[in-house]
């Protein structure tokens, strides 16, 4: 018996010895597995970007800065920069057709981007980041598409008109402000031109049908369009286009003088014209401040549009629906565009090396903005972007059929050598007193709205 007892506490204890190695093994074999998954979270990735702003790398300017900056932060994740020559959409469609597509690329226009089933879905990513919260619904709203998001927006300016303070102070009229009305900014065009003494009201007049009716109107937008529908026949936009046609046929406007009246005037062009200090007002885009502070010598100040209106446009980041990695793909998006980390090394990275910032916060954040516009030279920029939620947008990479709507659809109508004249070419005749508003502004309106439900149809 006491050698029965003997065997079984041996048998016993080399069941207790294996199966004590059994978990050892089982925990070392857990360990590794969670080692595996930490090896997943950094493991290393390469997104590819296409965007027509990162220049060439002898340039080095401030976007590839701040693409090597979000590797540093990021080191898991590689940026290849896919260069494109040539037509922008034409080589993204032979990408998409070789399966080749950036996962991140610049939009011309975010209705070809759906059209040809380009673009990643990213509502859950951009719903679920705190920092697109800070985006203003505005320019949210433009990267929306039956309510899905479907873009990253990226690279804002603001459209409007600058003015020369000292041209008007020196003439003692009054110069145009972000607060005067329609009424008072047209006649300080008008007052402000003296074509004899080389002094002209502004250079052109082509954008004035574009904003007039907003500024008028809450209801509309920029050329007329609003909520799906233009209205090309209203009281507004004809309004509108006969102040622009006023300015034109008047001598309000460089564009439109004669040779003989250009004459008067120092420089080549109405850019230079405006350089010399001759110009009241110059419609430009809030990009172009860098270039007047440096080559400006008077005082000048963005008053945005009269009526107190603003107008933003935005540069589209689109994520490629073929990407491997959209979560990295986004996060790098997101870094160039809209969110605080890399805005504020944006802002960093330009003043280290003596570079411009041109483009405006798309985050509300009050850091970016306090540090942003600690470095603005201009201050109608900031006063103009403290109107940014009721600012309008300008639609051209947003709106489906926008380009036909507005300039190249056909309209049947015989415009002197056009037969055909399509809408671009008829406004023009507009604008330069040879036909009038008031005889096409509905054929314009249906046709419009027309073109707009065309490509609304496509993309269903």
């Amino acid at each position: 018996m006491k050698k029965l007892f003997s065997l079984l506490a041996v048998l016993c204890l080399v069941f207790v010895l294996a199966a004590c190695s059994g978990s050892e093994k089982t925990e070392k074999k857990d360990e590794g597995k969670k080692g595996n998954s930490d090896e997943e979270k950094t493991e290393q990735v390469t997104i590819s970007y296409s965007n027509w702003s990162v220049g060439t790398e002898e340039e080095m300017n401030l976007e590839r800065l701040l693409i090597q900056q979000f590797q540093r932060d990021y080191p898991n994740i590689k940026v290849e920069i896919k260069e494109i020559t040539g037509d922008w959409n034409e080589q993204l469609a032979v990408a998409a057709s070789a399966n080749n597509m950036p996962d991140v690329f610049a939009l011309t226009n975010m209705p070809l981007g759906l059209a040809n089933d380009w673009l990643l879905d990213i509502t859950v990513m951009a719903e679920n980041d705190p920092d697109f919260q800070n985006v203003p619904q505005i320019v949210r709203q433009s990267t929306e598409f039956n309510n899905q998001i479907v873009a990253v927006p990226h690279s804002q300016s603001m459209l409007g008109y600058f003015v020369n303070k000292d041209l008007f102070n020196q003439a003692n009229i009054d110069y145009p402000t972000m607060d005067s009305s329609v009424e008072e900014f047209a006649q300080a065009i008008r007052d402000i031109t003296n074509i004899s003494e080389g002094k002209i009201g502004t250079q052109d007049a082509g954008s004035i049908p574009d904003w007039y009716p907003a500024a008028v109107n809450p209801d509309l937008g920029w050329y007329t369009y609003n909520d799906g529908s233009y209205q090309l026949d209203s009281k507004e936009f004809i309004a509108g286009v006969k102040f622009a046609t006023e300015l034109v046929t008047n001598g309000y406007a460089y564009a439109y003088l004669t040779d003989e009246q250009k004459a008067n005037f120092s420089g080549e062009d109405g850019t230079q014209v405006w350089f010399a200090g001759d110009m009241g007002v110059k419609w430009d885009g809030s990009w172009a401040v860098g270039g007047f502070t440096e080559n400006a010598d008077f005082d000048f100040d963005f008053i945005g549009l009269p009526g107190g209106k603003v107008a933003i446009t935005n540069d589209l980041l689109g994520i490629s629906k073929t990407t491997n990695h959209p979560e990295e793909a986004f996060l790098f998006a997101k870094y160039m565009s809209y969110g605080k980390e890399g805005f504020m090394k944006r802002m960093e990275i330009a003043a280290e090396n003596g570079m411009v910032v041109s483009g405006l916060p798309i985050n509300t954040d009050q850091e970016i903005l306090d540090e942003y516009f600690a470095q603005a030279p201009v201050p109608g920029i900031r006063k103009a972007y403290e109107r940014i939620d009721e600012a309008i947008l300008e639609p051209f990479k947003t709106v489906p059929g926008y380009i036909q709507s507005k300039w190249e659809a056909p309209t049947g109508v015989s415009v002197g050598e056009h037969d055909n004249a399509t809408i671009g070419q008829l406004m023009d005749a507009i604008l330069n007193g040879q036909l009038k508003i008031e005889d096409y502004a509905d054929q314009l309106n249906k046709l419009a709205n027309d073109k707009y439900a065309e490509a609304m149809a496509e993309l269903q």
